[in-house]
């Protein structure tokens, strides 16, 4: 058992100054595998006694047998470093940027445990189910790709987002053995806690996401992943979580290769059907005719915009990677609009279909 799992384990147990020196182990074990008992201490803002009862507390002979486990661990999850740390540290926003983000990603994947995903992978597939995902604000962009891949492969994905009521409306609909999948870290929104708390308590699955054992959320999950989320700038990454989703539905896709082709198929033709995409299946190919948008036309090449500056703002439509998992024809302009294809400054929702 690892040192996350030993606070987990006791994380009930620990008292206000062991929390603060349990963040400094699981969320600094370079501090702890290369620092002394007093520089420990001074990090959580606690003593150097203190440090040494939680490791008793946490099973070890004392500082020198704790230490030794985080150090055991970072040689298992970081192996690379070994190579990076003799480098120069870049100095451009870049290569910062570059090395932090490749670091939130190897951290967040080789903390992964085996049994956890397995499990998750398990309930996310169980189509008896539903599954609900909710996020705090930093954390969105996680919930967004997760419940929008797990929504192509599988019917009954729902991503809960809005105001107290609006949430509280939408938890209504939970029962026993859906599954939660709750998303947030430091500094942890009251809502999402409460929601995942109300739900555990309703025998609904919790699969937390976070970044640390002491998070609020990891008390009443079945299964918990944590994020690493250093950022260069002034705010938290998502690289590493966006990751783990990857993960998670990379397990889910191959556990339901028997039901989901027929899924993302429909998917498929409701797109082809109403034009909805630029680029055709694969990504690969521009608009038909070299086409390029600009704010009120879709002009072929060669062609001019009928307004004066028109094209000031435009914008060469140039396909970039696949936009999921497989996609309909690249849409083509149908004669809807005026000669030089201009789309008509009254036209609706259906008529700009037409005229793409």
């Amino acid at each position: 058992m690892g040192v996350v799992e030993r606070i987990m384990e006791n994380a009930q147990r620990l008292t206000g100054t062991e929390r603060k020196i349990a963040e400094v182990l699981a969320g600094e074990p370079q501090t702890v595998a290369f620092g002394t008992v007093a520089q420990v201490a001074k990090r959580a803002g606690t003593s150097g006694p203190s440090v040494v009862r939680l490791a008793v507390k946490l099973g070890y002979d004392g500082f020198v047998g704790l230490q030794a486990d985080v150090q055991s661990e970072l040689a298992r999850q970081l192996g690379p470093a070994r190579e990076r740390i003799r480098q120069r540290p870049p100095s451009d926003l870049l290569a910062r940027v570059q090395a932090a983000e490749q670091d939130n990603v190897l951290r967040t994947l080789h903390g992964i445990s085996a049994q956890a995903l397995e499990s998750s992978v398990s309930r996310l597939a169980d189509r008896r189910h539903q599954v609900w995902i909710l996020a705090g604000e930093m954390t969105s962009p996680v919930a967004v790709v997760l419940a929008n891949q797990l929504g192509q492969l599988r019917e009954g994905v729902a991503l809960l987002v809005g105001s107290e009521v609006t949430l509280g409306r939408s938890l209504a609909g939970l029962e026993p053995g859906d599954v939660l999948v709750a998303i947030d870290i430091r500094r942890y929104e009251r809502s999402v806690m409460a929601a995942a708390r109300w739900a555990a308590e309703r025998g609904v699955c919790i699969l937390a996401i976070t970044d640390s054992p002491l998070s609020p959320l990891v008390a009443g999950a079945s299964e918990t992943f944590f994020i690493a989320a250093q950022g260069v700038g002034p705010f938290d990454s998502m690289t590493g979580g966006v990751a783990l989703a990857n993960v998670l539905v990379a397990g889910v896709a191959a556990r339901l290769r028997q039901s989901a082709p027929a899924r993302l198929d429909a998917i498929e033709a409701a797109w082809a059907a109403s034009n909805a995409l630029v680029a055709a299946p694969g990504g690969t190919s521009p608009l038909a005719g070299n086409e390029r948008v600009t704010g009120r036309s879709l002009l072929a090449s060669g062609d001019t915009a009928a307004t004066p500056g028109a094209d000031r703002g435009a914008v060469d439509a140039a396909a970039g990677p696949d936009h999921g998992a497989g996609r309909p024809a690249a849409a083509t302009r149908t004669g809807a609009g005026t000669a030089s294809g201009e789309i008509p400054r009254d036209a609706g929702l259906g008529d700009l279909h037409t005229a793409v």
